[in-house]
């Protein structure tokens, strides 16, 4: 009896702590600009200065609100290490530029800008000092 009782209660346990694990929802499930942003483009950076990728300019949008939001991540030898990143974004006229950059170690950014049916200008720096600018895109 006692032995049905301790295993009955291990397998509890087990079972509540496996609904535990797998019932949480991991920060980043919303995606890093939020619940309702969708992403709409994924940018190499360094690929033509150093023949691998050095970095990713990650573009997202959100219908419901009409903003653009941008990230830039470290890749290669710079993927989850903290080092120097940067990101820009503005609508295409120059006009609601957000930007961030430092020292992190997945990413700078999110950073947004409100620019419902115009383009938007952005730009990715990797940690290896490379850039990709992008002009005039995802419109809508």
């Amino acid at each position: 009896m006692r032995t049905y009782k301790l295993a009955t209660s291990l397998v509890g346990t087990v079972v509540a702590a496996a609904t535990l694990v797998t019932g949480a929802t991991p920060a980043s499930a919303t995606g890093p600009c939020g619940s309702s942003y969708n992403r709409v483009g994924v940018y190499n950076i360094g690929v033509d200065k150093y023949g691998y990728r050095t970095g990713v300019l990650e573009v997202y949008y959100s219908s419901s609100t009409g903003k653009n939001c941008a990230l830039t991540y470290g890749d290669g030898p710079y993927a989850n290490t903290t080092s120097w990143k940067g990101v820009i974004i503005s609508r295409a006229d120059g006009s609601g530029r957000d930007s961030d950059a430092g020292e992190y170690q997945y990413y700078a950014g999110p950073v947004y800008v409100s620019a419902p049916g115009q383009c938007i200008d952005v730009e990715g720096v990797s940690p290896a000092w490379t850039v990709t600018t992008l002009n005039d895109v995802h419109c809508g």
